[in-house]
């Protein structure tokens, strides 16, 4: 079984524990980390784009002119696709863009980013993590202890002190073991876990 170090908030090793080999020694495939992070960025989208089709445009209820003897196209209303100003021909409307992909595929990518984090040395384990004073200057402090400029901070219980001095901090996002996802693994550049949230991850994800 791989063996990661446990830090402390200056980064100095406290210990080691032992972490499951099919979560953090998985096959990396990327397929599925590009799945999934579509899956994820597609049900964020709002959706609400939206056009006029010739029934929603006002005005157009008049017939320009008379069908015949004017030697010009024929016209039934100004409102019509081919007149500048009229309605649109197949346009957006709102909808759902989201769908989805099996749990299984879900859990299989996030072993996926886990172990690719693992593999580019990207990935801390801390013991504890926390901000005495609850304030933005003392997590800027730890993070700067821990040589994380760009991070997702996971632990494993609800922290109001920790999320509230993270959340002005750009670059870094402090996020519950429950809600650890593809997307926000990858578009971070390294991973902070804290001993609870690592074995909380470990609990959820065991092939």
């Amino acid at each position: 079984m791989p063996v990661l170090d446990v830090l402390d908030i200056t980064r100095a090793k406290v210990g080691q524990v032992e972490v499951s080999a099919g979560i953090f020694e998985a096959e990396v495939k990327r397929h599925l980390l590009h799945e999934v992070v579509r899956m994820q960025l597609a049900s964020r989208r709002a959706g609400t784009h939206d056009t006029k089709t010739r029934a929603e445009v006002s005005g157009g209820g008049r017939k320009p002119w008379r069908q015949k003897g004017t030697g010009r196209a024929r016209a039934g209303s100004i409102r019509s696709p081919l007149w500048r100003g009229g309605g649109i021909i197949f346009g957006p409307h709102p909808r759902d863009h989201g769908f989805s992909v099996p749990k299984k595929v879900r859990r299989a990518a996030l072993r996926v980013a886990l172990t690719q984090k693992l593999q580019e040395g990207r990935l801390l384990v801390v013991r504890d993590l926390r901000v005495p004073d609850g304030k933005t200057k003392g997590f800027v402090a730890v993070m700067r202890g821990l040589g994380v400029s760009n991070g997702l901070v996971v632990t494993a219980a609800p922290d109001t002190a920790l999320e509230r001095a993270a959340r002005n901090v750009p670059r870094v996002k402090v996020l519950r073991a429950e809600g650890l996802n593809v997307y926000d693994v990858l578009r971070h550049e390294h991973l902070v876990l804290t001993e609870p949230s690592l074995e909380q991850i470990q609990g959820a994800l065991e092939p």
